[in-house]
Parts: structure tokens; C-alpha cells; sequence
């Protein structure tokens, strides 16, 4: 009598080569996930908490992408002869773990992963023109606050974020790649250092320096 609680060795290493392709994708996005899982949850300080796998992102990338691959290969590429004449028992025994709309199922769930850097943005509030439109001329200033962490676009929307939800801020917009936040602000609501610990407490990411810019001279 045959047990059918195990797995076959087929089935398991099918299993194997989904499960990697999956656990990949996800830590590849984790670094852009939990900004916006720290906004949904309302939990300050834990955007940055995964910064730290961002160098291994294309490996986790490239690997979630090769064993998805394979899997595929596997599972489309064409049976011996001596399969094809036992090809309806097979149909009979195979799992839905094994199934071709399974496979497709973690195909679309790892691709969700991998490209969520690039449309996280959409969790994140629009910019509010409150502000913006009682602030003067002559309290509005411009600085730039160097932040250490930001990873990708998700990082940016979460400092953005951060800044603007700050009572008396104008405009903010940073960039991952110069890890330079850019900031307008009114001065007489608030400063610049209250500013850079804001980042800090709301998204984790380290605020190495900050400095006004653009500022007139006196005449």
C-alpha cells in the first residue's frame, strides 16, 4: 500500500525551486516594502530596518528570477517517450503544488515583489499645498538634510513623507541616489535641526548633516 502523505521526489524539488523563487523576491523588495508597511501601521522609526539588504539586491533579483525560470523550463519542457504513454495517471496523481496555474500564481507574486519599488509611491500621501500657501517670501527657506539609508524610491517617499506631515513645510523631495533630502520650510514654524530629528524618529534613517541653502545676503 502506498503512502500518500509524502511528497514525491519531483514534486518536492518543484517545491523547492518555487519556495526559493518566492523567499528571493521577497527579500529583494524588503528594503522598499517596509517603508510602506511602517506608514500603513502607523509605526514610526522601522523604515530603514532593512536598508541593509539593498546591496544584495540584484543577487536576490537575479536568483528569483533564474529558479522561476528553471521551474518553468521544467515543468514546460518536453517528456520522454516512456512519461507520455503514462501521461493521464500522471495528470491523475499531480498535485496542484505542481500545477502549471500554481506555478503561475508565484510567477505573478514574484514579479509583484520585484517591481514594487517602482510604483510605491502610490501608498504614500499626496504632498499637501496647506502650507504652502500661507507661507511668505521672506520666512520661507530652502535646505538640503543628508540622510543615510535611502535604498531606493520607497525610501525617498518615506522621508518625503516624513517632512511633510512637519507643520510649517513647504515642499520636500529627496533623492536615494545623492542621499540628499531636500527641504522648504518656514522658519518661523519650524527649524531646520527639529527637521532632520523628524526624519529621524519618523523613518529610522540616520541624518548625517544638514545646511541652508540658496540664502539672500543682506544688503
Amino acid at each position: 500500500m502506498k503512502n500518500n502523505t509524502l511528497n514525491s521526489p519531483k514534486e518536492s524539488t518543484s517545491n523547492f525551486y518555487v519556495g526559493t523563487g518566492v523567499l528571493a523576491a521577497a527579500a529583494a523588495s524588503l528594503c522598499c516594502v517596509t517603508p510602506v508597511l511602517a506608514l500603513l501601521g502607523g509605526i514610526s522609526g522601522v523604515a530603514a530596518t532593512f536598508s541593509w539588504l539593498e546591496p544584495f539586491r540584484p543577487y536576490l533579483v537575479g536568483a528569483s528570477v533564474l529558479v522561476l525560470g528553471f521551474a518553468w523550463y521544467q515543468k514546460l519542457k518536453p517528456q520522454p517517450a516512456a512519461q507520455m504513454d503514462c501521461a493521464c495517471e500522471t495528470e491523475e496523481k499531480q498535485s496542484y503544488l505542481q500545477s502549471k496555474a500554481f506555478l503561475g500564481i508565484v510567477t505573478v507574486i514574484a514579479a509583484v515583489l520585484l517591481t514594487f519599488p517602482y510604483y510605491s509611491g502610490a501608498f504614500f500621501p499626496k504632498a499637501s499645498s496647506a502650507t504652502a500657501l500661507t507661507a511668505s517670501a521672506t520666512t520661507t527657506t530652502h535646505a538640503n538634510i543628508y540622510v543615510a539609508g535611502m535604498t531606493c524610491s520607497g525610501c525617498e517617499h518615506s522621508v518625503n513623507n516624513a517632512l511633510r506631515q512637519t507643520l510649517g513645510v513647504v515642499a520636500a523631495s529627496s533623492s536615494y541616489s545623492t542621499g540628499i533630502a531636500q527641504v522648504t520650510y518656514d522658519k518661523s514654524k519650524v527649524d531646520l535641526p527639529k527637521l532632520a530629528q523628524q526624519v529621524t524618529a519618523e523613518t529610522g534613517y540616520k541624518v548625517t548633516r544638514f545646511e541652508e541653502v540658496n540664502q539672500k545676503k543682506q544688503p
